[in-house]
C-alpha cells in the first residue's frame, strides 16, 4: 500500500488517467479502423458515413454478415485465445522444449497456436455457425455487414503468401545472424576493461543513426553492378547481389548490429562476472561460461532483443524495395505496391487486408512473449 507521501492526488490520477486513455485510443483508432475495412465491400469501406463503415449495410445486403450468435461466439474465442496466448501456450512451450532448444521451441509453438487459430476461427467456427444461426431464428438473422473476400483474393489470388515466405527468410536471417554475432560480441564488450570497447561502441552507434536512405544510396550500385565487379573473381560464374534474400539480410545485419550489440552489452554487465569467475573455477572454459551459464539468465535479454531485430527486418520498406526484385519482394514494399498502378476501390481495400494480414504475427509474438519482453526490459533498465 502506498504511503501518504507518495500517494497521488486525485486531480493528477485522474489527468493522468484520462491521458493514458487518449493516448491509447488514438494509437489503437487506425488499426481498429483498417480492420473494419477489411472486411466490408468496397462501398461500405469508402461510405462517406462512419456508421456504414462500420455496419455494412451493402455487405450485409449480398448475403454476408453476422449475427448476434456470431459476434457473441467470436468475441468469447477471441477472448480464450487471447488468454491461452498469455497462460497456456508459455507453459507448454517450457514444459515440452529441450532445454538447449528453448527458442525453437518457442518459434515453432507460436507457429502451431497460430495455424490452429486461424483454422479453427475461420474454418471450423464459419462452418458451425451456419448450421446454428439456421434454427436460432432471430438470433440468427445477420445483423452487422462482413466477408472475407478480400483476405481470400490477397492470399490465394494474388499470391501474397509468397511475399509472406519471403518477410519470414529475410526477418529470420537478420534476427538469427544479429543474436549470434550481438550475444558474442556483447559478451566480449562487456567484459573487456578497455576504453577502445565503448569507442568502438560510439562509432558503431553513429553509423546506426544514419538515414537509410544513406545507405541504401552507397549500396544499391554496387548492388546492381554486381555481377560486372565480381567477374574477375569468380568469372561466368560471378553472381549478382540484387534480388537475392542473402545479400539484403547481410545488408540489414550491418544496419542493426551496432544497435544488438550495443543493448546486449548493458544485459550483459548486470550479469555479475562472479558467475564467470564461478564456472573458471569449475573447469569451465571462457566459451563454456558463457554457454552454460551465462546465456541461461540472458534469455530474456535476448529475446527482447531478437523482438527488435524481428521489427527491423519485417518492417523495413526501403532496402527491401530497392534491392530486392518483384519475385523476391517482402510483405511491406508488396503493399504500397497495390497504389503502384491504376487502382481500384477493391484493390485499395485489398490492400488494406493486406496491411491488416501482417500485423498479426506481432501481436503473436508480443502476446507469447511479453513475459520474457517485461523481463528483458526491466533488467535493462537497472544497473546490478
Amino acid at each position: 500500500m502506498a504511503s501518504r507521501a507518495t500517494a497521488q492526488p486525485l486531480s493528477l490520477k485522474v489527468v493522468s488517467g484520462a491521458f493514458l486513455a487518449f493516448w491509447c485510443l488514438l494509437a489503437a483508432f487506425p488499426i481498429v479502423w483498417i480492420a473494419v475495412m477489411s472486411f466490408k465491400s468496397p462501398r461500405d469501406a469508402f461510405a462517406a458515413s462512419p456508421w456504414d463503415v462500420i455496419i455494412g449495410p451493402v455487405t450485409r445486403a449480398s448475403g454476408n454478415g453476422l449475427s448476434v450468435l456470431d459476434i457473441l461466439i467470436g468475441l468469447a474465442t477471441l477472448y480464450f485465445a487471447i488468454r491461452w496466448a498469455f497462460t497456456k501456450v508459455p507453459d507448454l512451450v517450457t514444459q515440452f522444449s529441450p532445454a538447449g532448444l528453448r527458442v525453437l521451441g518457442w518459434l515453432i509453438g507460436s507457429a502451431v497456436y497460430a495455424i490452429l487459430f486461424v483454422v479453427i476461427f475461420f474454418g471450423v467456427l464459419p462452418v458451425l455457425m451456419g448450421g446454428v444461426n439456421n434454427i436460432a431464428g432471430p438470433l440468427g438473422t445477420p445483423i452487422l455487414g462482413l466477408t472475407t473476400e478480400h483476405y481470400v483474393a490477397v492470399w490465394a489470388e494474388n499470391e501474397f503468401y509468397r511475399n509472406f515466405m519471403n518477410s519470414m527468410i529475410v526477418t529470420a536471417g537478420v534476427v538469427t545472424i544479429s543474436l549470434t554475432v550481438g550475444t558474442l560480441a556483447g559478451y566480449g564488450l562487456a567484459r573487456s576493461g578497455s576504453d577502445l570497447a565503448f569507442w568502438l561502441l560510439i562509432l558503431a552507434l553513429v553509423f546506426r543513426a544514419l538515414p537509410h536512405s544513406v545507405l541504401v544510396a552507397g549500396y544499391l550500385p554496387w548492388f546492381i553492378n554486381s555481377a560486372e565487379i565480381l567477374r574477375p573473381i569468380f568469372g561466368e560464374l560471378s553472381p549478382t547481389l540484387y534480388g537475392q534474400p542473402w545479400a539484403v539480410i547481410a545488408v540489414l545485419v550491418s544496419i542493426n548490429q551496432p544497435f544488438t550489440i550495443w543493448m546486449l552489452r548493458s544485459f550483459f554487465q548486470n550479469i555479475p562476472t562472479e558467475l564467470d569467475e564461478a564456472a573458471r573455477v569449475d573447469g569451465c572454459s571462457h566459451f563454456q561460461a558463457f554457454r552454460l551459464v551465462i546465456m541461461p539468465v540472458m534469455w530474456p535479454g535476448v529475446i527482447t532483443t531478437g523482438l527488435f531485430s524481428f521489427l527491423l527486418g519485417y518492417n523495413d520498406f526501403l532496402v527491401t524495395s530497392l534491392l530486392l526484385d518483384a519475385q523476391n519482394q517482402t510483405m511491406v514494399p508488396a503493399i504500397a505496391g497495390y497504389f503502384n498502378r491504376e487502382t481500384t476501390t477493391t484493390d485499395q481495400v485489398e490492400a488494406v487486408a493486406a496491411a491488416v494480414s501482417i500485423t498479426a504475427p506481432l501481436f503473436l509474438l508480443v502476446m507469447v512473449f511479453q513475459r520474457q519482453i517485461v523481463s528483458g526490459l526491466t533488467a535493462g533498465a537497472v544497473k546490478g
